[in-house]
């Protein structure tokens, strides 16, 4: 009966990924890199749209005027208020 193959465990954070991946992809081994897997790709997704989700309120309040940004809180108040 073949031995099986072991796999490296991989890293659970985005930076340990990285990590791997470049290491693997510079080494010289003739070995085959799968691609990433859909929980690896959701990981990286949900961190890129972390990032940008921390810059959007700020840079939206802004460049919004105050008129704008009245309307807004009304339409927010509205959307808590108004259900009950």
């Amino acid at each position: 009966m073949p031995k099986r193959v072991k796999q490296v465990k991989r890293p659970a954070d985005l930076n340990g990924l990285v990590q791997r991946l470049v290491h693997l992809s510079t080494s010289n081994q003739d070995s085959d890199i799968s691609p990433p897997t859909k929980a690896q790709v959701s990981m990286l997704m949900a961190e890129l749209g972390r990032r940008g989700g921390k810059k959007g309120g700020k840079r939206r309040l802004e460049t919004m005027t105050a008129g704008e940004r009245s309307a807004a809180a009304r339409k927010a108040a509205q959307a808590r208020w108004g259900k009950k």
